[in-house]
């Protein structure tokens, strides 16, 4: 049994008409800085995972999305050295606006075979096959 909280962070891999997926660079001075993740945040209390993940894009990267447009695909279960992290992992192809990187960082268009070619937490690293799986032909 640990003491080590749990969170439970939703994460959304947006998915462009090229079947591109949006990776974000994690800015500086947060942990893991300058490694690459799928976008997304901490659900604040009251919020459902959904409306924390259409809270967040719209801070981190001013895209307006909604529910509907929202599909659950997987989850990872992490243990880091001072948390256990449970990652929920949705998939958006149909979103208003262009992404902007408006908390610092870059925003990459990647195409799912090259998703290994970026640095990622290791919990984001355990989406790469799925999204390949359900991604390429």
């Amino acid at each position: 049994m640990s003491n080590k909280p749990t969170l439970i962070v939703p994460a959304i891999a947006l998915v462009d008409k090229d079947s591109r997926i949006l990776l974000a660079q994690r800015p500086e001075g947060k942990e893991f800085a300058g490694y690459w993740e799928f976008p997304g945040g901490k659900i604040e209390q009251g919020e459902t995972p959904e409306a924390a993940l259409i809270r967040e894009i719209r801070e981190e990267l001013g895209v307006e999305t909604k529910d509907s447009c929202l599909a659950p695909i997987s989850f990872a279960s992490h243990a880091y050295e001072n948390f256990h992290l449970i990652l929920l992992l949705y998939i958006c192809r149909r979103w208003q606006n262009a992404p902007e990187a408006l908390e610092g960082g870059q925003l990459a268009w990647v195409r799912p075979q090259r998703l290994r070619d970026y640095q990622m937490p290791p919990a984001n690293v355990e989406f790469i096959a799925v999204l390949q799986d359900l991604l390429l032909p």
